[in-house]
């Protein structure tokens, strides 16, 4: 093992210790079934912290994620709504409305938990986080304590860890055996995802596209009025302009479908 990596484990494993826990609190592990994920727990292990894998079942996680948790030792929680009930009362979540995030995935359960957030994932969150201890605040008065113990790691870095420890990832991770620390899983269909992804696991999970549209087309008949029925008619139509438009007139403009026939006339 290179003695960087080593460096690093030693810290992660020392700010996990470091945690302040009365004798009967546990730290919360948000797991969310992915790579980073299965380090963090690891690392948990490995320090002898008490701690509650969580797992907050988004309802849209590729198949196989909650089997995973599961075999992790993930406890699995459930959303007071699902992803697809949140469109029918909401309507369709975009990059610039996110709504879903919070009713899903970001809500408090524990006082104090550990994340696997780090800053080489993204421009945005090298810039965010600066500090491997912060404050998330859910609203209400509803904070927590975050600790983020791999947040200066890179790819190398999780690879390296997840081969020397032989931790099993999530199968969407291999493809004949081989392990692809690039992949990311996340919730299908996510509007900040790159287009092309989006296109991949719609095509891929043709089900999922109905599901989408079925929810966006009661949100037309429980809520007419709305300016976006207005404009898009159908819940196709509305599914098609949020996650793959970014502006109305390029939506307008378009004359092939998103899956190969024409859907926008």
């Amino acid at each position: 093992m290179r003695p960087e990596l080593q460096r690093k484990i030693d810290q992660a494993i020392r700010l996990l210790q470091s945690i302040p826990l009365r004798p009967d609190e546990a730290v919360e592990l948000s797991y969310s079934g992915g790579k980073d994920s299965d380090v963090i727990l690891q690392l948990a292990k490995e320090s002898g912290i008490k701690y509650r894998a969580i797992y907050k079942n988004t309802t849209i996680d590729p198949p196989g994620t909650v089997a995973h948790a599961r075999a992790m030792g993930a406890e699995v929680v459930m959303p007071k709504q699902s992803f697809f009930d949140l469109i029918a009362d909401k309507g369709i979540p975009s990059r610039w409305s996110r709504f879903c995030c919070k009713e899903i995935k970001e809500y408090k359960i524990l006082d104090k938990a550990i994340q696997g957030i780090r800053r080489s994932e993204s421009r945005k969150r090298s810039e965010r986080y600066k500090e491997p201890e912060i404050c998330r605040k859910y609203g209400g008065g509803n904070n927590t304590r975050v600790y983020l113990p791999i947040l200066t790691w890179t790819n190398e870095d999780i690879a390296e860890f997840i081969e020397d420890r032989g931790i099993v990832c999530h199968p969407l991770y291999y493809t004949n055996g081989v392990f692809h620390v690039e992949r990311r899983v996340g919730c299908m269909g996510c509007p900040l995802a790159t287009r092309k992804k989006r296109l991949e696991e719609f095509k891929k999970h043709p089900n999922l596209v109905k599901a989408w549209v079925r929810a966006a087309d009661k949100n037309i008949k429980t809520h007419p009025k709305r300016s976006s029925h207005q404009k898009y008619g159908d819940g196709y139509n509305h599914f098609t302009r949020c996650l793959f438009y970014d502006r109305d007139s390029d939506f307008h403009r378009a004359t092939t479908g998103l899956f190969g026939t024409a859907d926008v006339k």
